[in-house]
């Protein structure tokens, strides 16, 4: 069981194509390209607000005298 040759994955990539199709391959990667994307822009923004918050730069001190517990 050693590692895979350049021929085994050649087999294993022509079995996929025959078993999808090249267009079913296509869309498949085309959905996963727009959700890399979707991700990294939604990290892009993530780090945009937490400059935001770490931006204003003020600091609340204090100290919790006595936990109380609200109705609802």
């Amino acid at each position: 069981m050693g590692s895979f040759s350049i021929w085994h994955w050649l087999i294993v990539l022509l079995v996929v194509v025959l078993i999808f199709g090249t267009k079913k391959l296509r869309n498949i990667g085309e959905d996963l390209g727009g959700a890399v994307k979707g991700f990294k822009d939604g990290m892009k923004s993530g780090d945009e607000a937490a400059k935001q918050v770490t931006h204003d730069d003020k600091t609340i001190e204090g100290e919790v005298k006595e936990k109380t517990q609200t109705k609802v």
